[in-house]
């Protein structure tokens, strides 16, 4: 018996690395054909088309979006310092916020009965990666003695990532920030405004807090908090 595994072991583990490399080369191939394979017509011209695209769930809520209007420069220099050449970009651009609610738990909420109010414990306002509308770009201007193709190509894409790390840095401000928490506090408390309805709590108030608030203790503070869960064990046990 031992003779025999040991003559099957070989076979299958060289089966299964060549398994393994197939897969692998697979997975490079489909990479490879989605980023620099071009897609052509029976002409062999080039055609726009959808190249791959996938859809996926979230339980993220949207709260709020930043607009705004950006200026990006970009600098490259070429053959040996002689070729230098700049670039300015003014584009419009978006920044969404969400607050994620797939970890929000019972234990993350808690009821005052005196002031039939919910206090719900949520998780941090978060910025989205910002959306540079580059199609809607208002004024690109390049300059420099001789800008060859790889140079403007290179500008364009320094200009991008300039532009998407600023308005990442002002959608993070203390200010913005400040400002989502807001609209979060809002969009959270009407969603959570339904199911206390439901529940026969018509005209009850809902508290959101923000981790922020929760550690600087600046919320308001409740003399009685019953947790949710509680609460709705003591409802069913009514009905």
């Amino acid at each position: 018996m031992a003779d025999s595994l040991k003559r099957y072991a070989g076979p299958a583990a060289a089966a299964l690395l060549i398994l393994l490399l197939g897969g692998a080369m697979l997975a490079g191939w489909q990479r490879y054909n989605r980023d620099y394979v071009v897609s052509v017509e029976d002409d062999g011209s080039a055609v726009t088309r959808i190249i791959a695209e996938k859809i996926s769930g979230a339980a993220s809520l949207r709260v709020s979006q930043l607009n705004g209007t950006i200026q990006s420069t970009a600098r490259d220099v070429r053959g040996f310092g002689w070729l230098k050449s700049d670039q300015v970009v003014k584009m419009p651009y978006s920044v969404d916020y969400f607050v994620d609610l797939s970890g929000l738990s019972a234990s993350d909420l808690e009821w005052d009965e005196g002031s039939r109010t919910l206090i719900v414990n949520a998780p941090d306002v978060k910025p989205g990666k910002p959306n540079l509308d580059e199609a809607r770009r208002t004024l690109v201007r390049t300059s420099g003695l001789f800008v060859t193709r790889e140079a403007g190509e290179a500008l364009s894409r320094q200009a991008s990532a300039h532009a998407e790390v600023r308005a990442q840095a002002s959608a993070r401000s203390p200010e913005r920030m400040a400002q989502a928490r807001e609209y979060g506090r809002a969009a959270i408390a009407r969603l959570m405004a339904a199911p206390l309805s439901a529940m026969g709590y018509d005209g009850a108030r809902v508290l959101v807090t923000f981790p922020p608030e929760r550690k600087n203790g600046n919320r308001e503070q409740w003399d009685v908090t019953t947790p949710i869960n509680e609460v709705l064990a003591n409802k069913r046990q009514e009905r």
